[in-house]
């Protein structure tokens, strides 16, 4: 497996070039031009531009060949039908054709990199140009629907026509610009030693738009403190506060905790907009039951946010329900309306100036996880998802076979089909969510096996490497010196350390999937958490300058 630097363009794709040369029949044909807007190795993203010549274009449908071992896994602004390596793009019904000298673009995610697209057509003629004609007349046209063609906005019979551009890599970015935002875990003050500081003392707190305080709990249908002494009452020392001023207790009543540092922190970066999140993996549990009375739930996660005690620090909620409908750490059974009923009430009761955010699973597959609650319908009341495209693979299958936890791109020999972050974002764009209210998840950490032999992905294991606080789990800023990666594969290193094997993500993989997530239109990106980036938050820092 070679090394490459993710990010990196492939020299020239920023010039249009077209795929086959002929000779122009008319002065001025219809065209159809392609270049690679990022390649991160492992995989890329393509586009092309269809432009009509002297007459109208009433439709159009490009069409193209992969090398062999090349792949096309999704598109967006088209609709895509495959046939073996034969591809089939189609203008999508809500856009219509093109007025003489119109033209217009749609973009696809390919693997692995460097693939070009081969003998490309436009309706029937080189895509450099000659006489076109009809659509129908082509020969080549494949009637059979590629399984990513749900991903294309027309393919969907949710979205909408007004919210099929949403999915165009040329959606400009929200007001403000993108979205830097981390996870900060109020039990990281214990063994960790993470304290609010750190943010500042990194470097990091500069390149943040948003924190998540992590977790409230849910229980008894209600939105409840998690930690009370991490929260509001652990006293801080001069040398682990924000300012460098110890709490005291001449005023028993004055806000202590990391609430109190992270109110130090707005006052210096009144910028940063901090989200109190509920929920997690472990309390999950208590969605049920709130999801049976929403406006209850609502009014209480309100009232907590809103607390007089610590009312200014928090700008707005978030929810982390893992997940409805489907078994996380327990199961549920609430119905695929009640996740959009929770967040309709939430909006209800915290009005439009409040925040109003949720992390999301990040399975895309038919009938996955995606599928069991109205994340669609939900997106109208939520400001954006955090898709947490991680762990989709790690040691708790014991025995392999090793794979990278985050994978951008499906890659050959992926452990489940459908199992990486395209997928997801493709599948909620065809859910009719807005790209811009879309965040891609990055992991701060890798995860591994030991007992491997294999250096490549798809070997086999005996069970999870030893970690700091967890077997098969480590922080970035551990695993960048003791096991440093050696290799890529679908946009996240990987490493082979003696017997154990690891995958996460570098500075240079995080490089790419930035790039990614600009081409796509997403709102940005978040991470989960803190702790795991080194103390000079080079990980943070490759987030937010791929962000620009």
């Amino acid at each position: 497996m070679r090394k490459i630097l993710l990010g990196s363009v492939i020299a020239g794709a920023a010039l249009l070039a077209p795929l086959a040369l002929g000779t122009a029949t008319a002065a001025t044909p219809a065209t159809a031009t392609y270049a690679v807007d990022s390649d991160w190795g492992s995989g890329f993203q393509g586009k092309f531009t269809v432009k009509a010549g002297s007459d109208a274009l009433p439709s159009w449908t490009v069409e193209v060949d992969m090398p062999s071992g090349a792949t096309i896994s999704s598109a967006w602004d088209t609709t895509m039908t495959k046939s073996g390596n034969h591809y089939t793009f189609k203008n999508p019904s809500w856009s219509g054709g093109l007025a003489a000298g119109a033209s217009a673009s749609f973009g696809f995610i390919g693997a692995p990199g460097g693939s070009t697209p081969l003998n490309c057509t436009l309706n029937g003629a080189p895509c450099a140009g000659g006489p076109t004609t009809s659509p129908s007349a082509s020969p080549s046209k494949s009637p059979s629907p590629s399984p990513s063609a749900s991903a294309s906005p027309s393919a969907s019979p949710s979205a909408s026509p007004s919210a099929s551009p949403s999915a165009s890599p040329s959606t400009p970015p929200p007001p403000g610009g993108k979205k830097v935002m981390g996870y900060f875990t109020d039990w990281g003050v214990y063994g960790r030693q993470y304290f609010v500081k750190n943010i500042v003392s990194s470097g990091s707190a500069a390149k943040l738009t948003h924190i998540n305080y992590a977790f409230g709990n849910v229980t008894n249908g209600q939105c409840a403190i998690g930690d009370s002494y991490a929260d509001y009452d652990m006293a801080y020392t001069t040398a682990n506060s924000v300012d460098g001023k110890a709490d005291t207790w001449d005023n028993p009543n004055a806000l202590r905790g990391a609430f109190n540092q992270l109110r130090k922190l707005k006052a210096m970066y009144p910028n940063i907009k901090i989200l109190y999140s509920f929920g997690g993996w472990t309390w999950s549990g208590g969605f049920g039951q709130a999801a049976a009375n929403p406006t209850a739930f609502a009014n209480s996660c309100y009232n907590l946010v809103e607390d007089p005690r610590w009312a200014d620090v928090f700008d707005g909620i978030d929810i982390d329900w893992e997940y409805p409908n489907a078994c996380g750490l327990s199961c549920d059974s609430s119905g695929p309306a009640a996740y959009r009923n929770l967040m309709a009430a939430l909006r209800a009761k915290f009005g439009k100036d409040y925040l109003i955010t949720a992390a999301i699973t990040a399975d895309g597959n038919s009938g996955g996880k995606m599928d069991l609650a109205d994340y669609g319908g939900a997106a109208q009341y939520v400001d954006w998802y955090n898709v947490m495209t991680y762990d989709f693979f790690g040691a708790w299958d014991a025995k392999g076979p090793t794979a990278p936890h985050s994978p951008l791109t499906s890659y050959s020999g992926i452990p489940v089909a459908g199992f990486y972050s395209d997928n997801a974002v493709q599948k909620l764009k065809s859910l009719g969510v807005p790209a811009n209210k879309i965040l891609l998840g990055i992991g701060f950490y890798g995860r591994g096996w030991t007992g491997v032999t294999q250096d490549a992905p798809g070997g086999t294991a005996t069970g999870a490497a030893p970690g700091t606080y967890e077997t098969g789990i480590e922080d970035y800023k551990v695993l960048k010196t003791s096991c440093p990666a050696t290799g890529t594969v679908a946009g996240t290193a990987y490493a082979k350390c003696g017997s154990n094997w690891w995958s996460y993500d570098t500075p240079a993989t995080i490089g790419g999937k930035m790039t990614y997530a600009k081409n796509q239109g997403l709102g940005g990106a978040f991470f989960w958490e803190f702790s795991g980036d080194t103390s000079n938050g080079e990980l943070i820092g490759a987030m937010s300058n791929g962000l620009k």
